[in-house]
């Protein structure tokens, strides 16, 4: 991973942080919201590395829809924060991070565009 960038490395490090809070959800909410966080946050890594070995001219694009599914994993992190389904620290840490990450999108974007 040391030649990763860095908005795919913060994205792994969110990955590995929010497998930890739902693997302790109840079962259903593990199942629905939980998984769907996962997954959503694995999108976002596989679009960010698509993007980092897309050609110049697609790459945009790419960041684009990474932009979107980061909005995705804010709006399960909310979800997850109202239904108060863990702790409201780690949560609050973890949307941090996806604001973090989407800065990063952002500024990618610019220099892409």
């Amino acid at each position: 991973m040391p030649n990763d960038l860095p908005a795919i490395m913060r994205t792994h490090e969110l990955y590995t942080a929010l497998s930890a809070v739902t693997d302790k959800l109840p079962a259903l909410k593990r199942q629905t919201i939980g998984r769907r966080c996962e997954d959503s946050t694995l999108q976002l890594l596989e679009l960010l590395i698509m993007a980092k070995n897309a050609p110049r001219a697609h790459k945009a694009a790419y960041l684009i829809k990474a932009t979107a599914v980061n909005e995705i994993v804010q709006f399960h992190l909310r979800t997850l924060m109202v239904q108060k389904l863990g702790n409201d620290t780690t949560l609050h840490q973890l949307a941090a991070k996806t604001t973090e990450i989407g800065r990063m999108i952002g500024g990618w974007r610019k220099c892409v565009q």
